[in-house]
């Protein structure tokens, strides 16, 4: 459990011993990242008293009758959610920004006097952004993620993101690189293109693009590209990746290497969980060498599967482009004489999409997802249930998230560039099984198979995510002048933050099977459980 940013709270009882991953049930881990969920509540009312509980963090152990309790807990969140900042490393001043949009709203020879710098459009360097705002009332409430056995509610504050009044780099000195990993992703062009647009606005000059990921950096052939507002100014008219992408890379060391060399000073990883792990090492690295380079990430998934982050860029248009593609079952389905509309979607270890696809679209009579397990055979499992729709209503629609199932199916030791292990495929298997059964039963059944896997990547960003790409881009650079380095910039509880890497990348962010938003899907799809 130490690779969790949660604490790992033991409970002792007599001589019974209990961890939060069991107390939380079916729950996923990082649903109990800052602390248990479900505790029954005559556990934690009644028996309160009488046990002796102790959370158990990977810097501290907290005795939950110690008054100080909170106070040491919030004294350890501030240290890990601290951001590092290039004054760790060297003893720099700082100057005044270059960054102010006074100038651009002053009309020529309408000047009032005041300076750019008395612009009061700065984010002050204490800022906070609170990151949970529900208090549950009971470890029992839906969703409920506790400290304690009481529920008390401890405050959980995390750097606004914005431009600083004070930056560390002299603009006009000053390389900056862009780089885009992993697979492709819904409005990877935004956040390119205003990560450019800033960065012109602080004055620098020298921004290159760094060709196909990481490969970028040691592949031969592969050259910069020079970015200038000129060069990106309608790149997000497009879907895909301006500069391409890659997965997998070479050593840190190597990278690093090609950094130096180039003389980059900033860093902008556009990138999950792995390209995210990837900036961490090379931020790590050149602290190791004493390098002033600031190393920045831009949170991207559309699996929205980053911890903290209410989203990340890709996912509004992934759910929108999905349900096309539900819709487009269900006009299948309900044409047919039983027929079976089942859909396929991305989601390797989190079903956020399949979740958010059901919903928006209505349609759905049965969704599943990696965070639920279920069976597909027997009276109480899913072929059970989808004979049951036939025979009511004539048709049926499932959608599957990739990583759903893994565990009916035979498993696969081999991983692809990135490290990630190479799933099965449930909806092909899905597919079979349906065939299969309703032959065996001498039931009519057409089923219509749709995988709109790769259509969901290449689009372009919709309105909301193009939004969400914008303030990304800014943050990123604005963080980066600030002289931070090691972090990434998202939106929590609906205010934009930095978080250091090292926090976001100890687990993926998976779907709460006791969250209300699971409930309500349950609600809308009408499905039992599969159990």
């Amino acid at each position: 459990m130490s690779s969790s940013p949660a604490m790992a709270i033991a409970f002792k009882a007599s001589t019974s011993y209990f961890t939060a991953q069991q107390l939380c049930g079916h729950s996923t881990w990082d649903q109990c990242q800052n602390g248990f969920t479900h505790l029954n509540e005559r556990k934690s009312r009644k028996g309160s008293a009488a046990l002796h509980v102790r959370a158990i963090s990977r810097n501290l152990d907290l005795d939950f009758s110690d008054p100080s309790w909170k106070q040491k807990y919030q004294e350890d969140w501030d240290m890990r959610f601290s951001l590092p900042h290039i004054t760790d490393i060297f003893d720099l001043k700082p100057r005044l920004t270059s960054f102010s949009l006074k100038k651009n709203r002053t009309p020529l020879g309408d000047n009032d006097g005041s300076s750019p710098d008395m612009w009061n459009g700065y984010v002050n360097k204490d800022d906070r952004a609170l990151l949970k705002v529900i208090k549950y009332a009971s470890p029992t409430s839906a969703g409920s993620e506790c400290i304690d056995p009481d529920c008390s509610w401890v405050e959980h504050w995390v750097h606004r993101a914005g431009p600083r009044k004070e930056i560390y780099y002299e603009p006009e000195e000053v390389k900056a690189a862009i780089v885009t990993c992993g697979g492709l992703c819904p409005g990877l062009n935004d956040v390119i293109r205003q990560i450019v647009f800033t960065l012109e606005i602080y004055g620098v000059k020298n921004i290159v693009g760094i060709q196909f990921g990481y490969r970028g950096f040691f592949e031969k052939g592969l050259k910069e590209m020079p970015l200038s507002r000129d060069v990106v100014e309608n790149i997000n008219l497009s879907g895909g990746s301006f500069l391409g992408v890659s997965r997998g890379g070479a050593k840190t060391s190597e990278i690093v290497d090609s950094i130096q060399a180039r003389r980059i000073d900033m860093l902008f990883v556009i990138g999950g969980n792995g390209s995210h792990a990837g900036a961490k090492a090379i931020h790590e690295e050149c602290r190791k060498r004493k390098l002033k380079v600031s190393v920045v990430a831009v949170p991207k998934t559309i699996d929205n599967d980053i911890l903290f982050m209410d989203k990340t860029f890709g996912f509004d248009t992934a759910v929108e482009e999905a349900q096309r593609a539900i819709n487009s079952a269900y006009i299948e389905a309900r044409s047919a004489y039983h027929g079976v509309g089942l859909v396929k979607l991305m989601g390797r270890s989190t079903g956020f999409i399949a979740m958010h696809a059901s919903l928006s679209s209505g349609q759905i009579d049965v969704c599943l997802i990696p965070e639920i397990s279920f069976t597909l055979d027997g009276e109480r499992g899913v072929l059970a249930h989808l004979e049951h729709l036939l025979k009511t209503k004539g048709f049926c629609v499932v959608c599957v998230a990739e990583g759903a199932g893994q565990d009916l199916l035979q498993k696969s030791n081999a991983t692809d560039a990135s490290g990630n292990v190479i799933l099965s495929d449930f909806g092909v298997h899905m597919q079979q099984k349906i065939k299969k059964h309703f032959k065996d039963i001498g039931v009519l059944a057409d089923i219509k198979y749709i995988d709109p896997t790769y259509m969901v990547r290449a689009c372009r960003a919709n309105a909301s995510d193009a939004i969400l790409c914008t303030v990304l881009g800014q943050n990123a650079v604005h963080g980066a002048f600030a002289g931070f380095s090691g972090i990434t910039s998202g939106i929590c509880n609906t205010h934009y933050a930095y978080l250091p890497i090292t926090e976001v990348i100890t687990t993926p962010k998976h779907v709460n099977p006791n969250s209300r938003m699971w409930h309500r899907c349950l609600t809308s799809t009408g499905q039992p459980d599969f159990d």
